[in-house]
């Protein structure tokens, strides 16, 4: 079995994955509700702001090393004979952990100002949105690794 980021972040798939990716992040922020809904859409919609392309530079940048991130995990349900998508929503906790560990290295390293504090602000609800995502996640990652 190749690993989950040979499988993702190789030459000839990773445009694909990309262009998925954006569209989940799209669709997890338009299903966001309430206050915290409202703070999340805004903060996305200042991000993208900065300049075209950001989000796509930011995605391309970070599936490799969510891929690896989540391999074990998606070793893990291939070994066992159960669908990833099905296992990273019973482990979405660890995942959702996975996941940001890298993005808070990141943020800590950013230079731009706008990107830092508006994730600063939405770090206490990340969590929490990150494991929502993990069924539409799954449900990527199992479409791009289909044999």
């Amino acid at each position: 079995m190749p690993s989950l980021e040979e499988a993702l972040a190789s030459d000839d798939k990773k445009q694909i994955v990309i262009e998925d990716c954006l569209v989940l992040l799209d669709q997890e922020v338009a299903d966001k509700k309430g206050l915290s809904g409202i703070a999340i859409k805004t903060g996305f919609k200042a991000v993208k702001s900065i300049k075209p392309g950001f989000i796509r530079g930011v995605v391309s940048d970070l599936i490799p090393e969510f891929a690896q991130a989540l391999d074990p995990m998606f070793q893990e349900a291939n070994e066992g004979g159960r669908g990833v998508g099905e296992h990273f929503v019973t482990h979405s906790s660890a995942a959702a952990d996975a996941l940001l560990s890298i993005t808070d290295k990141k943020a800590v390293k950013s230079k731009n100002r706008v990107v830092k504090g508006t994730y600063q602000k939405l770090r206490g609800q990340a969590k929490k949105s990150v494991e929502a995502a993990m069924p539409r996640l799954g449900k990527m990652i199992e479409k791009h690794t289909a044999s």
